[in-house]
């Protein structure tokens, strides 16, 4: 197992940065989720870790030693694509063995690693199978069987899940789950799925054009974002925002902004400072109000009923703010609806810098 430290990691295309600086210690045995858009450069960083993009600036250390001259296949590490890469014309114990094969182990040894590695990822029934034989979960398996039966230091996974429908998707989560406790192997994961993010990281990784947002355990991240994108980022729905002036009124600090009228509570008010700040709010902590307790006050512009729960579309003058109602609160379009938040769970921004005011 391995360590992995990322000193000041950079990567350009002449005058296009695509990964700025990035500094980043993962310790052994630890699963690192790198998140963000796409185009955000988080495969570069997978692909510059691999050897397989060469790095422009700065130092990737597999344990204690640094790799970035070395190729691809003496780092000891295993990738899983987002393309299954299987040779169609061998079968499932054909593909699994073969970067063992090339190794030259013992027949006896790669049979029982072949043996082991499929037990694990439960497709020890389906060894003499091709893979047109598989469905698109089972094909995935298999690939990261392929990946476990070398034993690496290290797996690079880059969007594993993103060619399976949505079905599998949750499917293979649990089993990627179940496979990162029984593994315990340091562990770099590509994503722009936050719920993948969430679910399977011991760490999160936010990055935003080439550049670290945030890093940290996945509740804290989403309770604690550091600024605007990842608080958008990270939650499904996405968190609303407004901007709102700052004003004073009969010794009380408000937030207004067309339909919108929050009073801070003391202990709140005294983070603001300034005349503007940018309000944000996730919708499950929204719910319908009276007149007087109103935060928010607009027109209902969209419904989405999602059987248990509906997801209502609030248009407060410039500002669209989503809230999830249980599905006995169903406004119909065109309703005038009035929401309103605990205090304890708005979020506050610099309307300039986007960063979080605590």
């Amino acid at each position: 197992m391995a360590s992995i430290t990322l000193k000041s990691l950079t990567k350009s295309y002449g005058t296009n940065v695509v990964v700025t600086r990035l500094d980043l210690e993962i310790a052994d045995k630890e699963f690192v989720v790198l998140l963000g858009p796409s185009g955000c450069g988080k495969s570069s960083v997978l692909r510059m870790i691999a050897g397989l993009e060469a790095i422009t600036a700065g130092e990737v250390r597999i344990g204690d030693r640094v790799v970035n001259d070395l190729e691809p296949r003496e780092r000891d590490i295993a990738m899983v694509f987002q393309n299954y890469a299987l040779y169609p014309h061998m079968t499932v114990r054909q593909n699994i063995a073969f970067c063992l094969e090339n190794g030259r182990l013992r027949r006896d040894e790669i049979k029982q690693r072949v043996a082991e590695a499929a037990r694990v990822v439960q497709m020890d029934g389906l060894l003499e199978r091709l893979p047109a034989e598989l469905s698109g979960g089972q094909r995935q398996r298999v690939a990261i069987a392929r990946a476990i039966v070398r034993k690496p230091k290290l797996f690079l996974m880059d969007e594993p899940l993103s060619n399976l429908d949505a079905r599998l998707r949750v499917q293979m989560r649990a089993e990627l789950a179940r496979l990162r406790e029984l593994l315990e192997v340091t562990t770099i994961y590509v994503t722009h799925d936050q719920i993948e993010a969430m679910t399977l990281a011991d760490r999160i990784v936010v990055m935003h054009e080439g550049v670290v947002q945030q890093v940290g355990a996945p509740m804290d991240v989403y309770r604690r974002p550091r600024n605007k994108f990842v608080a958008g980022f990270v939650g499904s729905p996405a968190m609303s925002f407004v901007d709102v002036d700052v004003i004073e009124e009969a010794g009380r600090r408000l937030l207004c902004a067309e339909g919108v009228r929050v009073e801070l509570p003391p202990r709140i008010a005294e983070r603001v400072s300034g005349q503007r700040a940018c309000l944000g709010l996730r919708p499950q902590h929204l719910r319908v109000a009276a007149l007087d307790d109103a935060m928010v006050t607009g027109t209902v512009d969209v419904v989405e009923p999602y059987g248990a729960e509906t997801y209502v579309s609030v248009r407060a003058g410039g500002a669209l703010v989503t809230a999830r109602l249980d599905a006995t609160q169903t406004p119909k379009r065109g309703d005038v609806c009035r929401l309103t938040s605990d205090p304890d769970n708005l979020y506050l921004f610099d309307r300039e810098t986007e960063t979080a005011i605590d």
